[in-house]
């Protein structure tokens, strides 16, 4: 679902200045939320743990600024 995020920041980048933004959000969020739980889940590197949420927080400001700057 965050990688058609990604696809429509791409495609309004240009018209829009708050879908680069939402679109680094995005990105950020797919490695931080994403990466952190791959790596806890393998590697089992436990100070990556608080790590998580903030991916989670770096989604969701990227589908407001998204939305934002849609609408």
């Amino acid at each position: 679902m965050h990688a058609l995020g990604l696809i429509a920041a791409g495609m309004l980048a240009g018209e829009h200045p708050d879908a680069e933004a939402a679109g680094w959000l995005l990105a950020a969020g797919i490695v931080l939320f994403s990466g952190s739980l791959y790596v806890l889940s393998v590697r089992n590197i436990r100070w990556l743990g608080p790590i998580t949420p903030l991916g989670g927080l770096a989604f969701i400001a990227g589908w407001v600024l998204l939305a934002v700057g849609v609408l």
